[in-house]
């Protein structure tokens, strides 16, 4: 049976680059690929006939004399080439295709590691404290020292592992590189190595203190800079207060997650406070001067204009929360509320009756409401 065009076992144009030829075929190898395709016995021809394909296309050399005389330059005696005067030999090294794109197909399951290195020792965790502080704090900024419960680096075997600080031995199994090759008819699988579990390193005398992890559990106390600004959400990165790592592995990081308290008087939106003052329906009438708290502890005076009413705001600029990365601080808003008295005695339901007698000019926002209220029953009615 004549022999397929190779471009067309690959899918290819005859001018396709060398990346084009090896996306091809690894797309060709794991559409064919005998293990997916466990059903159907015939798809193993055609891999190995893309690998042939893949053989010949990847080098500079044959691909030339492919396209000058097509399959018969590698039936001997043609252009004059390797091995014996032929380039012969495009079936017999079919394990050397596939090996160009062993990592791509299989890196997923090998974890995604290349060339056979040995993995590095583990990284330790990173870990996370969540921190609750007052607006306050938030406000001016603490240093607060905190207990994290983690794991260290051993001193019995200054995070070795080892017995005495030893340091640990080439792995016999892998000979130091983390992973071993098991040969599965004509292509090779690699794994982590079940010995030393991918490190490359064995240990003959485990420590006895940690036996052989390097790290022991261990309360910690750190001090921690928690900067003016902060709010709900903030996160502050320590580096290297994590948990330690395995064997003398880098250690991971502490996350700070900052969550401020409510606070009773004010209530913060970013930068900007809130405070809600009550006031008296004679204060808010006559208007006046109210003395009102700060976030930094201190007072300031806030004139009340005549005739105010519950929900107008005030505006105190610059008496709010800072900035947390500079760029100064927000505003504080005073909110009015009027306030209507109740346990009124006699004589003062005696003076608001005659007051009510004499304000009828005195309440413009009601005498308009009513006003549109009686026109829309008027126009119901028609």
């Amino acid at each position: 049976m004549a022999k397929r065009d190779y471009y067309e076992v690959l899918g290819i144009s005859k001018g396709a680059s060398a990346d084009e030829i090896k996306k091809a075929y690894r797309t060709k190898a794991k559409e064919l690929h005998p293990d997916r395709n466990t059903d159907d016995p015939d798809l193993e021809a055609q891999f190995k006939e893309a690998g042939e394909a893949y053989e010949v296309l990847k080098d500079a050399d044959k691909k030339a004399a492919y396209d000058r005389y097509g399959h018969a330059a590698f039936e001997g005696g043609m252009g004059g080439g390797r091995q014996g005067g032929g380039y012969g030999g495009q079936q017999g090294d079919f394990s050397s295709a596939f090996s160009d794109v062993f990592d791509d197909l299989f890196g997923d399951f090998m974890g995604g590691q290349r060339g056979g290195g040995r993995q590095r020792a583990a990284r330790g965790a990173d870990l996370r404290y969540n921190l609750r502080v007052s607006l306050e704090d938030a406000f001016s900024g603490l240093q607060k020292t905190i207990n994290v419960p983690t794991s260290v680096a051993c001193d019995g075997c200054s995070g070795t592992g080892a017995e005495g600080g030893a340091e640990p031995t080439t792995c016999p199994t892998c000979s130091g590189m983390g992973k071993v090759r098991a040969q599965q008819g004509f292509f090779t699988v690699e794994r982590t190595c079940p010995t030393c579990s991918g490190l490359g390193q064995t240990i003959k005398n485990p420590c006895g203190k940690c036996h052989g992890q390097g790290r022991v559990e261990k309360d910690r106390s750190l001090a921690v800079n928690i900067p003016a600004g902060v709010e709900t959400g903030t996160r502050i990165r320590l580096a290297g207060e994590g948990e330690a790592g395995m064997r003398g592995g880098p250690t991971g990081d502490l996350y700070i997650f900052i969550e401020v308290e409510a606070h009773k008087i004010f209530e913060r939106e970013g930068v900007n406070l809130f405070c809600r003052v009550p006031v008296s329906m004679a204060a808010a009438a006559l208007g006046g001067d109210i003395e009102v708290p700060t976030i930094d502890g201190g007072r300031s005076r806030v004139k009340i204009p005549s005739g105010s009413q519950s929900g107008r705001q005030m505006r105190l600029r610059a008496k709010g929360m800072p900035a947390l990365r500079g760029g100064g601080s927000g505003d504080m808003f005073i909110e009015l509320a009027v306030e209507t008295p109740v346990n009124l005695t006699s004589k003062q339901k005696e003076l608001l009756k005659e007051f009510e007698a004499l304000s009828e000019d005195n309440n413009p926002e009601s005498k308009s409401f009513f006003k549109s209220v009686k026109g829309f029953w008027d126009s119901m009615k028609g």
